[in-house]
């Protein structure tokens, strides 16, 4: 039976189940992720609804102890959706109302499934947020780590895809780190915008229960409340389209650091490499290393950049109030969730076994990276840098250019500069903004 069924015992005609199975659809795989924020929610709704009087301290104790061993079910793996039950939300009531009677019943007083399923979902994607920062930190720190040990271990730096300038591992290493902080900031306000509680919003006009929607909102841990009834509701959508962004954000990094490490294994490059063990072969080429975790690394994270619009699309031109149409940001948004945090744990286990190439530039056929460097010298003995631009060009077209291949100690010191105290101290402040 439905919770919202009005006559007990009803039974579904072919049609209706249809219509179940296809109105149901994949929630009750991703209902499951929700089952803890649901218990969460429904316990602090309960000591609120106890101290408003229409709960009794009976009840409460009652209805705590329940929800508490639901929790452990939860934990230890063994609480399940049953066949015919709809949502997690009617599972959860519908456990408590078999091990604690009639006082089960009286949970929902005062709150729809609308704000249940919003404050589940938020709490959810805050603890997901936190997850995630914690990984991305881990990144970061293993990125910073390998730049400061190699900012003196010098590649060639590239643009249009053409040799440039000398660069360093460092500075390579270190721009993806730096990249993971501007990264955080949008993954701060996405933690902003789902730290507000939708309890007590009802199905988005209200409730003329006295409900105390601050206790509600200190009870679980939300840093303010969505005040506007309405509005709470139409951070359904909203709340899941920022976390998108977020993580479309990061994946960004990660798919451009995929990218970059794919192209540096090509024996044409051959700047790293990695152990045996972390590449495949192939089925009739006995030589080949594939970077096959960072090919799917890019793949995984070019399809999370593709989720804000995915949301956008779905919730597209919807009007307020509570709609369907949102059943399906789970099913979008939840296996996201999941694939980042694999790439990202997947990248530390990669840069812990990185091999790095350490006598790159002394290879004649990157003498070019050194005119800028010869142009230079010639601006320090006092020419004008055009003439001295023209004079390096002319001896490049006419092959006779000869590289000093050796940095100056002020370039050394430009390309070393890496500030990595100063951006790990604006990653840890940062950090601290998502309850890290």
């Amino acid at each position: 039976m439905k919770l919202w069924q009005k006559k007990t015992g009803e039974k579904s005609s072919s049609i209706q189940q249809k219509i179940e199975e296809f109105t149901i659809g994949s929630d009750k795989t991703w209902d499951i992720y929700l089952a803890k924020a649901d218990v969460k929610g429904s316990l602090a709704h309960a000591k609120m609804l106890e101290s408003i009087g229409l709960l009794t301290k009976k009840d409460l104790y009652l209805l705590e102890e329940g929800l508490t061993e639901i929790g452990e079910s939860i934990e230890n793996g063994t609480f399940i959706l049953e066949e015919g039950v709809e949502d997690v939300h009617s599972q959860i009531e519908i456990l408590l109302t078999k091990s604690k009677g009639e006082v089960g019943k009286k949970i929902h007083s005062g709150r729809s499934r609308n704000d249940q399923s919003l404050v589940d979902i938020k709490l959810f994607i805050k603890n997901e947020i936190q997850e995630i920062s914690i990984k991305t930190k881990s990144v970061f720190d293993i990125l910073q780590k390998l730049s400061e040990e190699n900012k003196e271990v010098f590649i060639p730096g590239y643009t249009h895809m053409q040799l440039a300038m000398p660069s360093s591992f460092g500075l390579w290493f270190g721009a993806y780190a730096e990249s993971l902080s501007d990264d955080l900031e949008v993954l701060i306000a996405a933690y902003n915008v789902v730290n507000k509680n939708p309890l007590g919003s009802g199905a988005g006009y209200g409730s003329s229960f006295p409900l105390d929607r601050e206790m509600t909102t200190k009870s679980m841990g939300f840093e303010s409340m969505n005040y506007n009834v309405v509005y709470a509701q139409m951070t359904r959508g909203k709340s899941e389209k920022i976390t998108a962004m977020a993580l479309s954000t990061i994946a960004g990094t990660l798919s451009k650091f995929a990218m970059d490490v794919c192209m540096y294994m090509n024996q044409n490059f051959g700047f790293i490499t990695f152990p045996n063990e972390l590449t495949t072969g192939s089925s009739i080429m006995p030589h080949k290393k594939n970077p096959d975790v960072f090919e799917l690394i890019r793949a995984k994270c070019n399809r999370i950049q593709a989720l804000p619009n995915e949301l956008t699309m779905l919730i597209n031109n919807l009007p307020s109030g509570y709609h369907r149409d949102m059943q399906l940001t789970k099913e979008c948004l939840f296996p996201a969730i999941i694939e980042l945090k694999n790439c990202l744990d997947m990248t530390v286990l990669m840069l812990e076994h990185i091999k790095l190439k350490t006598d790159l530039i002394d290879d004649k056929k990157y003498q070019s990276l050194f005119t800028v460097e010869s142009v230079n010298n010639l601006v320090l003995g006092g020419m004008p840098f055009r003439n001295a631009y023209k004079i390096v060009a002319n001896q490049i077209e006419e092959k006779s250019f000869q590289a000093e291949t050796t940095i100056s100690h002020t370039h050394k010191g430009s390309i070393g500069n890496l500030c990595t105290n100063e951006i790990k101290e604006r990653f840890d402040g940062k950090m601290s903004k998502i309850g890290q």
